[in-house]
């Protein structure tokens, strides 16, 4: 199934990310997860690339027995940066005839072996696809809400993600972030510029100290106020730092609910234990939400 249509039939959704495990691991161990990840029914299942883009077959891998083992909704990552317009559709073919065929269309890294790219920026790729035979493929791209780490001014992201739309993306999912009234107002503005799809807001529960040195230094997501006196109350406690981020996440996810954000994409971090404690925090709103509570 498109998630596009998904995203006609169902809001607000709720989608999880999951990433290949290192080259050095079997890929079965991956498979534990998303077989962990089954009864909590997300909308949909995002495959990402390994580190600096690698792992590309394992991507497909595992999106397709995602689909087709497990019954969830596939979106395989596809990066270009390095990348030729043959080795794209090389790919696209290998999810075609796996039957997934939903992409998160992305830039990327360029590739440790250097050389020239056909592919300069995710709307180069969008663009491709939709002049190709993949042209029925259903493509989502990646926004910043804090502005892209490369990108000089918010108002200059802004244009580049207007071009991705009308390049052809049918979706939006924002890099992770932690102060709502960001993305809020992140929301406001891309209304506003005229981008009327779908905007899935990227969380992520953050377990321990290391991953906030990490997130920072990657994305250049912002630590707001009562976010820090948490991590640092709780820095030397590592369980009692995974609960705060967990119960973090999870009142964050509330708030966009009732907000009426489109959708919320869940980094698990192949987590399928801190996955289920955040969807159980979230059971009674959500069937508020869709009315079987009588609100």
């Amino acid at each position: 199934m498109h998630i596009h249509e998904i995203l006609r039939q169902r809001r607000p959704s709720i989608s999880f990310e999951i990433f290949p495990p290192k080259p050095e691991y079997p890929i079965e161990t991956i498979y534990t997860t998303i077989a962990e990840l089954k009864p909590l029914a997300p909308d949909f299942i995002s495959v990402t690339y390994g580190a600096g883009g690698s792992s590309r077959e394992r991507t497909v891998e595992i999106a397709s027995a995602a689909q087709n083992r497990w019954g969830l909704v596939s979106l395989a990552h596809l990066t270009c940066m390095g990348s030729t317009p043959a080795e794209v559709e090389e790919i696209l073919e290998e999810l075609e005839q796996e039957g997934v065929r939903n992409v998160l269309a992305m830039r990327g890294d360029p590739r440790p072996e250097g050389g020239a790219s056909h592919f300069l920026h995710a709307s180069d790729l969008i663009r491709h696809i939709r002049r190709g035979h993949f042209s029925d493929f259903s493509l989502g791209a990646a926004s910043y809400p804090e502005g892209h780490p490369e990108c000089p001014s918010l108002e200059e992201d802004l244009v580049h993600l207007k071009e991705k739309v009308d390049a052809g993306a049918d979706f939006l999912v924002t890099q992770l972030f932690f102060d709502n009234e960001i993305f809020f107002r992140f929301v406001d503005t891309v209304r506003a510029a005229g981008i009327e799809v779908p905007v899935l807001a990227g969380v992520m529960p953050v377990l321990n100290s290391r991953q906030i040195g990490r997130i920072v230094s990657l994305c250049g997501a912002s630590i707001p106020p009562r976010f820090a006196r948490i991590m640092s109350r709780y820095e030397h406690s590592p369980d009692a730092l995974a609960e705060a981020g967990m119960a973090y996440a999870t009142e964050q996810i509330i708030d966009l609910l009732s907000w009426g954000a489109d959708g919320v994409h869940l980094y698990t971090m192949n987590r399928p234990d801190v996955a289920r404690r955040i969807m159980e925090g979230l059971s009674t709103v959500r069937r508020a939400l869709n009315g079987s509570e009588g609100v």
